[in-house]
């Protein structure tokens, strides 16, 4: 069974830190590149990271760049989004999700999604 299984999530103060993870089974690991998309209440699904694990390339959205990382641990089949200065504007549950495709950040590019870990910032 495929599956894509977040966690990490929680509520934090404005300002401060959280790790999310994304772990894979059921599938080849390495055959995919991995999202981290977000949605807030009312608000389109937003991508904000990409991850090729074959070769470590990643892309950061403008809205998150230089606070949150994504990396992934290979042996472990799972991907991490570190975030760091969070603001209020991150409040929204969190999804990630694989895709054959290499760079992309669009939705439906993407083939297996996990099921969301909410992550709240108080101000």
């Amino acid at each position: 069974e495929v599956q894509l299984v977040e966690s990490g999530g929680g509520l934090v103060q404005a300002g401060g830190s959280l790790r999310l993870s994304c772990a894979a089974s059921g599938f080849t690991f390495d055959d995919y590149g991995y999202g981290w998309f977000r949605q807030a209440p009312g608000k389109e699904r937003e991508g904000i990271s990409y991850i090729s694990v074959r070769d470590g390339r990643t892309y950061s959205a403008d809205s998150v760049k230089g606070r949150f990382t994504i990396s992934s641990d290979n042996a472990k089949n799972t991907v991490y989004l570190q975030m760091h200065s969070l603001k209020p504007e991150d409040t929204a549950v969190y999804y990630c999700a694989g895709t054959r495709r290499l760079g992309t950040t669009t939705t439906t590019d993407y083939d297996y999604w996990g099921q969301g870990t909410q992550v709240t910032v108080s101000s």
